[in-house]
């Protein structure tokens, strides 16, 4: 049985793991292994959850933030060089950018989806130009093939942001990471929708590629643990991180990934409910993620502009784990270099509200938090329950 403990509503509490109940024994035996560091517990990971996306290989990692950060180098990003991003994400895809040496391109999303388009990456196209991060907001797939072309003909690599994704499907149905023309990172983190405890990986385009970035996250050494540790020397080949996936979180994802149609059908049926909740909501705006193709990550939506903050404050009051994904990045002090005026992502930004979302909850959970949406905005009908 799925581990809700005792306490207050699933409503009251911030977005948390979802464990199935196997990962205590399956950690307490990686434990007793002995091998916390990467470990044949790690490459049986990494071959789970290729063979679930149907690809030939994943490279396990650290942390989302480390597989954006090694697939950006992958793909030549570095000094004087440019990435296309949105300022909708979590700050984390920046610093992967900034860490390289590039820096990044702000560009607009479309306020229904806070996902990028394909006009406006083509418009920000530059000479120095060297990826583009899609960002999968709250789960949705983007189809950029429109540019397929246009990108492969000046050299610039598309390395999707899937750290929401995991599990969900593309417009022809294959799963976000199966696109063979593009660099894919996932994000293992405590809330995600596969979570490891801690990590991430990357979907390598080429065995080449794949070489690269497990040389790239063992600090440059192309030789594996085993090899090295059958001989008196090992060779240091290029530049190289701290950056390997633990087998303790190894041992966790293994687990998650054998039950993950539990925790996505849960996520989803949360989401539709809260969609049929909010149909009274005359001034609420839903964000659409294409639920029929989306494992959802989070819920949120638009409130009425000048709102936000107060019923936030409100809820939090009223002990609802309500927040805010994400402040816009290219306001933020770190990014002011690059701010460019963005008046859609800015206006979205000061209306978003991510309601209460987890796999823990149950659609019993949703009709108190939208009666408490309901008194914040006290034009709103009242939640039927």
């Amino acid at each position: 049985m799925p581990n809700t403990p005792p306490g207050p509503a699933p409503a009251s509490q911030n977005a948390r793991p979802f464990l199935h109940g196997p990962e205590t024994a399956a950690l307490t035996a990686a434990l007793e292994a002995g091998q916390y560091g990467h470990s044949p517990l790690v490459e049986q990971f990494e071959q789970a959850v290729a063979a679930y996306l149907g690809v030939p290989q994943m490279v396990a990692v650290a942390s989302g933030t480390a597989a954006l950060h090694l697939a950006l180098l992958a793909a030549g990003a570095g000094p004087g060089s440019e990435v296309v991003v949105p300022s909708q994400t979590y700050c984390a895809t920046l610093h992967a950018i900034l860490a390289t040496g590039a820096h990044p391109r702000f560009i607009e999303i479309n306020p229904r989806t806070l996902c990028i388009e394909d006009t406006a990456v083509r418009a920000a196209l530059t000479d120095v130009t060297r990826a583009v991060v899609p960002v999968l907001y709250g789960g949705r797939a983007i189809d950029l093939s429109a540019l397929h072309d246009e990108l492969h003909a000046r050299q610039i690599t598309v390395v999707q942001d899937a750290a929401h994704a995991f599990g969900s499907r593309n417009p022809d149905h294959t799963l976000v990471g199966a696109q063979p023309d593009l660099l894919t990172c996932f994000s293992f983190g405590p809330i995600k929708n596969l979570t490891c405890g801690q990590g991430g990986g990357i979907i390598p385009r080429t065995p080449a590629e794949a070489a690269t970035l497990r040389s790239l996250r063992a600090l440059g050494i192309p030789q594996s643990q085993p090899e090295r540790a059958t001989a008196t020397t090992y060779t240091v080949e290029q530049f190289g991180l701290r950056a390997t996936m633990s087998a303790l979180n190894a041992a966790i994802g293994l687990v998650q990934l054998q039950h993950f149609a539990t925790a996505a059908a849960r996520r989803k049926t949360l989401w539709r409910a809260y969609a049929t909740g909010l149909q009274p909501f005359a001034r609420v705006h839903l964000v659409d993620i294409d639920i029929d193709r989306t494992v959802p990550f989070n819920c949120v939506v638009h409130l009425p502009g000048g709102e936000r903050d107060r019923v936030f404050a409100q809820m939090r009051g009223a002990g609802l784990g309500v927040g805010v994904h994400y402040p816009p990045n290219h306001t933020q002090p770190a990014f002011r270099p690059w701010h460019r005026p963005l008046p859609v992502t800015e206006r979205s930004g000061r209306q978003l509200l991510s309601l209460p979302f987890h796999p823990g909850m149950t659609p019993a959970d949703v009709p108190p938090v939208l009666a408490a949406l309901a008194h914040s905005l006290p034009t709103e009908p009242p939640c039927a329950s």
